[in-house]
């Protein structure tokens, strides 16, 4: 035993102090943060929170953004009867509108103004533009949502170092790299199957789909030797990266994208084509 009044910490209070130390960089602090996810102190959705919140601090915009040449946009020499179906069909609330070429952006056309335009009113797209936002490739993410709040804004223009326009991000994009992908009306619950049929004979499939359940479920024959999901055999038809509303179609199947962001295809909506009539 210590002898009375030593000022030595007891084996209790040392423990405790080896227990509950403090952090003293990251890698401890996510250490320490997988140790409290193992006791059941924080559940699953808790811990990778707090990873992305880490993530966003250390991440630069060029990162996450969606590249120059899948954006969306609004030239302002056409009338609104030919872009406004093409805003439907992206179905975006907001879209940069360019005079000449992308890297003259000259505002953000948000959809819910076009409403001006069905009410009959006087419409003039470039008195409906709110100003357009420009921030560098190497933006922290942290700064630039800190940004959003702050100046209301949900977009961002990415500039490279010679000013041209590389591409442009949401305040989505930002979110999603906390709490995971935001889901929308086109996406599917992780419960639901991956093919889930219509009442009119169209299905909805997640690109994540294996070929041959694929297969067994529309009575194809797709080969799954050089892909494994119905994702990767879409891609493979596109020859890129598609964009949402974009339709591919293979044999007498026409595929729909539903849901992509910049990286990655989720679903699509699926119908059977009958083949064009052979001319004689």
């Amino acid at each position: 035993m210590e002898p009375p009044g030593s000022n030595k910490p007891s084996l209790l209070e040392r423990l405790s102090t080896m227990l509950l130390r403090e952090p003293e960089d990251r890698e401890q602090l996510v250490e320490l943060l997988h140790s409290a996810y193992e006791r059941n102190l924080l559940d699953a959705d808790a811990l990778s929170m707090m990873e992305g919140v880490m993530q966003v601090s250390e991440r630069q915009v060029r990162e996450i953004m969606i590249p120059r040449a899948q954006m969306d946009v609004i030239d302002i020499s056409q009338p609104p009867e030919k872009f406004i179906p093409f805003v439907v069909e992206t179905a975006h609330s907001r879209f940069p509108v360019m005079e000449g070429d992308k890297d003259n952006i000259i505002g953000i056309l948000l959809a819910k103004d076009l409403l001006r335009y069905y009410a009959g009113e006087e419409f003039d797209v470039r008195d409906m533009l709110r100003p357009a936002v420009f921030v560098p490739e190497a933006k922290r993410l942290n700064v630039l949502l800190r940004d959003f709040r702050s100046n209301r804004n949900h977009i961002a223009l990415v500039v490279d170092e010679y000013g041209g326009v590389s591409g442009m991000v949401t305040i989505e994009d930002v979110l999603e790299q906390i709490v995971g992908d935001i889901e929308d009306e086109y996406d599917f619950d992780d419960d639901e199957d991956n093919i889930i049929p219509d009442a009119v004979g169209h299905y909805r499939i997640k690109a994540d789909t294996e070929i041959a359940d694929f297969n067994e479920a529309l009575g194809t024959d797709f080969s799954d030797e050089e892909y494994d999901t119905v994702g990767g055999l879409v891609l493979k038809a596109a020859g890129q990266l598609p964009k949402r509303g974009d339709h591919i179609q293979i044999g007498d199947l026409m595929f729909t994208v539903l849901r992509v962001d910049s990286r990655r295809l989720y679903s699509m909506l699926v119908e059977r084509k009958q083949p064009a009539a052979e001319k004689v």
